[in-house]
């Protein structure tokens, strides 16, 4: 059989809708362009950004850290609000650290593993004390109560924030509209940007640790707010006010836990992100497993990140895993949830009663005799891989030869492509690409975007950001699609891959970037390897997720006409879930982005480097431009791989 006719239910007019008005866009776009064109490269005939079209920002940022620096100890607006500010949150975290440190080992352990077991059964209570009795087994106990203790402060200041910024958002329109542009910026943003002013401000340390971590991590809690607020059902408001409610006993009874799921979805969304930033706040002083990570980061010490990235990575896994649970369960009586063995009183009093004993026998802190050092094993095994794998391997070559070849063949002339082509063909690019998937407005958004990084003056590091983002894009969608189909088609293979995927998605991203320095070295393909592990899980899981939400019927109609797997594969499966394969592209540019930026550090240069640059030597110029600029990439990458709908006509 050469050719599969879809039934009328899974083929429609609509796609050719569609591509008929992508075709009408892109002709209108070539006109337009046929016009403009010949102006454009006759008053400004290079293929840089033209100067004169270039905005410089270093005077009025120097200016105003020039003025932070001068004022921060003197200034009413410093010792009256961020002074205090800062003194209540190092208090916070110190009183959740020696709280945790007062009830030692045991006491901690236990109370995790009775709130999983409260939450979600005696299997994630378990597993819930494995995870905690490992990270001590592996000596980093004590920074993993550093860890935790920034974490419950940063985590329960962010969901405070993201909470009422998505009830304004939820309950007013005009908010809703002012905020999400806010929004788009704060999660677009890269991490090592949130660093510098807050450094400025508050200094290095704790505090400058926690309110970055709370600006990088509100955002989801906002967001997820506002649609479960916005997402209440119609029917039940209307029935509750029909009994008189007023508007607080309507959002407090009705709204409110109608949003319940969403809003601990926001919960573990906020952890999740307040966990991966607790690596790169060690930058700035925050101590704890991140502090362990970035050091030996900066000593290319594998075994030492290993030892301090597993405990992040497990808690990252109980904590998703018990946020999860907590999230999915059914209200209390509809005979749809497990019992719960373990109530709150009892699991405080049990863990009262384990902490007190451990302080009388003395055993407080995690006994030495029961430490595994992973590091000098790893570091072993590390340095065979290095000296066997890195270079002079027979026929293949090694890992230096491969990154060498992928910078030369991929790399470069991505770059140099990109950079040879003037710069109003890139925006003229742009336009079409969003343009062909979204509205005119999408597409006006990426080009002022493109434009407003060229106006910063960074068009050339920016260029040399976005081959680096499209070379890792178009590797991580080879192998996602390629393993996202394996999975959709096997269910062996789904659950063979689900803890794989699970701890590299929770897997903190400067630890990536250590074994890839040691097989590649530094450079811009080490970066690259490591965007490509990082955003890998993602487009996996959409994937999966995407083909295996396919009309069954479809499927179904098109066996009973004959076709095979590879026709139901490639006629079937991949034209209904082309929104699930184009969100996997989307999510999978916006990973990429981030780990290429962090990417800096390893010699990826660009736009990452003149964040960690900026950060480095406190210019605040330099380091702001660079996230502006990335913001702006961010967003023209987001806008060129999401499509938008098309608001319906009254009518229609």
């Amino acid at each position: 059989m050469a050719t599969l006719s879809v039934p009328t239910s899974a083929r429609t007019a609509k796609p050719r809708v569609l591509k008929s008005r992508a075709a009408g866009k892109l002709l209108l776009l070539a006109l337009v362009a046929a016009v403009l064109a010949p102006w454009a490269a006759t008053r400004w005939p290079g293929a840089a950004w033209p100067h004169e079209l270039t905005v410089s920002l270093a005077k009025p940022l120097a200016s105003a850290s020039n003025w932070i620096i001068d004022n921060r100890d003197s200034h009413p607006l410093f010792l009256y609000f961020f002074g205090y500010v800062s003194n209540a949150v190092v208090l916070c975290v110190r009183a959740v650290y020696l709280t945790l440190l007062a009830a030692g080992w045991t006491g901690v352990t236990a109370l995790g593993a009775l709130v999983a077991w409260r939450v979600a059964g005696a299997r994630l209570a378990a597993g819930t004390a494995i995870a905690l009795l490992t990270c001590g087994a592996l000596g980093m106990w004590v920074p993993t109560m550093q860890t935790l203790a920034l974490m419950v402060v940063a985590v329960l200041a962010s969901v405070a924030v993201g909470a009422l910024l998505g009830l304004a958002a939820g309950l007013s329109d005009r908010l809703d509209r002012a905020l999400r542009p806010v929004l788009d910026t704060m999660q677009v943003l890269p991490a090592f940007a949130y660093l510098l002013p807050v450094v400025l401000v508050f200094g290095i340390g704790v505090p400058a640790a926690v309110l970055a971590t709370v600006v990088y991590a509100a955002p989801p809690m906002a967001r997820l707010t506002a649609l479960g607020l916005r997402g209440a059902d119609p029917e039940v408001l209307e029935a509750v006010e029909s009994l008189g409610a007023t508007r607080r006993q309507r959002l407090l009874t009705a709204r409110i836990p109608l949003a319940r799921g969403e809003l601990l979805l926001g919960l573990n969304q906020t952890i999740m992100m307040a966990l991966s930033m607790a690596v790169i706040a060690s930058v700035i002083g925050a101590g704890g497993l991140g502090d362990r990570v970035y050091q030996a980061l900066a000593s290319v010490d594998v075994g030492q990140a290993l030892a301090a990235g597993i405990p992040i990575v497990l808690l990252a896994i109980v904590l998703d895993r018990v946020t999860g649970a907590a999230g999915s369960a059914k209200p209390a009586g509809t005979g749809q949830t497990p019992s719960r063995t373990v109530g709150w009183p009892y699991a405080l009093a049990v863990t009262v009663a384990v902490a007190l004993v451990t302080r009388l026998l003395g055993r407080l802190d995690w006994p030495s005799g029961l430490t595994l050092d992973i590091a000098e094993p790893v570091d072993h095994a590390v340095d065979w891989m290095t000296g066997h794998l890195y270079s002079g391997v027979p026929v293949v070559g090694g890992t230096a030869d491969w990154a060498g070849h992928f910078t030369t063949w991929a790399l470069d002339p991505v770059r140099s492509g990109l950079q040879w082509l003037p710069w109003w063909s890139v925006l003229l690019i742009v336009a079409a690409l969003a343009w062909s998937i979204g509205t005119w407005r999408s597409a006006s958004t990426a080009v002022l975007a493109m434009a407003a990084i060229g106006v910063l003056g960074v068009w050339g590091p920016a260029l040399d950001t976005l081959s680096q983002v499209l070379a890792a894009v178009a590797v991580t969608l080879v192998l996602g699609f390629a393993t996202g189909i394996a999975a959709a088609r096997s269910d062996r293979v789904e659950r063979a891959l689900r803890p794989v995927l699970d701890v590299f998605q929770t897997m903190p991203q400067f630890v990536y970037l250590i074994p890839v320095v040691a097989l590649f070295g530094v450079g811009r393909a080490p970066a690259v390897a490591a965007a490509v592990v990082y955003a890998l899980p993602a487009v996996v899981r959409i994937t999966t997720q995407g083909l295996r939400q396919v009309d069954p019927a479809a499927l179904e109609s098109a066996r009973s006409l004959g076709a095979t797997g590879r026709q139901q594969l490639w006629q079937v499966q991949l034209p209904l879930a082309r929104r699930s394969l184009l969100l996997a592209l989307n999510q999978g540019v916006v990973l990429v982005l981030a780990v290429v930026i962090i990417g800096g550090l390893v010699g990826g240069g660009a736009l990452g480097y003149n964040v960690a640059f900026g950060l480095a030597q406190g210019d605040l110029a330099t380091g702001l431009v660079a996230g502006a600029a990335i913001v702006c990439l961010g967003l023209m990458l987001d806008r060129v791989t999401q499509p938008t709908e098309r608001r319906a006509k009254k009518g229609a």
